[in-house]
């Protein structure tokens, strides 16, 4: 895709341009700080302190560079949590473009190797990267979306509201919640007035953590159970 060209970003690591969108596909402060603050620790890491189970569910909203998904599956991996990730991508990059973003720095061989070569082949249904780790690339937009599962974690890491409104309205963030089991966390890397309002309105505990370096601060929210509410 010509629209689309790899970036460097303040911590060394690589992000994509989306020229048509106007934005990275991470901060630009640091594309590895970022997915490793704001969703690997403020989102997997969090849930999974508050609990013994050793399987866990995680839906992302926007796969985009597939570095969410690295980072936890190498996590889960070395911690022996069995991990079912959901991506969500309107627009699949291509195996090609995945492997310029140079990730394999960050994650272990096998898994990177895995990613690539099973890539593809997720878009079409769950593909086993490892013993531990399964993964599925729903390739459809945030709104077509379905599914019966319910996830213990949802990365929503969609570009930036001033970009792509209609990914933060009150319908989408509806529609995206009613995949959160009872006690799941929402993560993301924004916090406004607006989403918070949102999230309390559907039954949600929200809370404001620190950011990710460039931003003050992030939103993480729990899906309270009826008897919580």
């Amino acid at each position: 895709m010509s629209n689309l060209s790899i970036v460097t970003t303040a911590d060394g690591s690589k992000t994509i341009f989306n020229a048509e969108v106007g934005e990275n596909y991470h901060s630009k402060h640091g594309a590895l700080q970022e997915s490793q603050h704001v969703f690997l620790n403020a989102g997997l890491r969090y849930f999974l302190a508050g609990t013994d189970s050793a399987e866990v569910s995680v839906l992302e909203v926007g796969l985009g560079t597939g570095l969410n998904f690295l980072l936890s599956a190498d996590f889960c991996t070395a911690k022996n949590i069995k991990l079912h990730y959901t991506g969500i991508e309107a627009y699949p990059l291509s195996p090609e473009m995945l492997a310029e973003t140079g990730y394999d720095s960050y994650v272990s061989d096998a898994m990177w190797q895995a990613f690539l070569k099973e890539y593809n082949g997720s878009l079409n249904h769950p593909v086993q990267l490892s013993q531990n780790v399964e993964l599925f690339t729903a390739h459809t937009m945030l709104m077509d979306f379905n599914s019966a599962q319910q996830y213990d974690v949802i990365y929503f890491d969609a570009f930036a509201a001033i970009h792509q409104p209609e990914m933060w309205n009150e319908a989408a963030i509806q529609h995206t919640v009613q995949f959160l089991k009872p006690g799941g966390v929402f993560v993301t890397y924004a916090i406004t007035g607006n989403l918070k309002r949102q999230l309390k309105a559907l039954g949600l505990k929200v809370e404001k953590a620190p950011g990710a370096p460039g931003k003050r601060e992030m939103l993480r929210a729990t899906k309270l159970s009826e008897a919580d509410l």
